[in-house]
This record gives structure tokens, sequence and C-alpha cells, in this order.
């Protein structure tokens, strides 16, 4: 299994996760006490949900070359 391959089972757990992060953080920026670390947590949570990406972006994962079609 390829670092790639790897990246796209696991890119639905770390959307999720970063999904709950950033929902649980900006819940908490709501009460005027809490704001900086509900806004800590709400950009954390966007960089875990963003992570996939990110690897791919700044080259750390390549993905794998999609092979010419077959002809008919």
């Amino acid at each position: 299994m390829t670092t790639y391959e790897l990246l796209q089972m696991l890119g639905y757990v770390f959307n999720i996760l970063g999904l709950l992060i950033c929902i649980g953080g900006l819940t908490l920026a709501r009460r005027p006490e809490r704001r900086v670390l509900g806004r800590s947590l709400a950009v954390l949570g966007f960089v875990i949900a963003a992570t996939p990406l990110l690897l791919q972006l700044f080259g750390l994962v390549q993905p794998i070359p999609a092979g010419a079609m077959p002809p008919r």
C-alpha cells in the first residue's frame, strides 16, 4: 500500500475529526472569555481537515499517475 492510498483512506477520518474540532472551537468561541481558545481550536480543526490536501499540495505525498485508457 502506497502512502497515497493510505492518505485516501484516512482522508475521511481527517475530515470528520477536523470538522468536529472546528465546530467545537466555534461553539467555544461564542463565549467572550474563551474566544481566543475557541478560534485557535477552529483553526486547528480546519488544518486537520485540510491535511490530506495540504500534503499533496506541498509535495510530501505524490499521487499515483493514471494510465492511459485502453482502446476499445
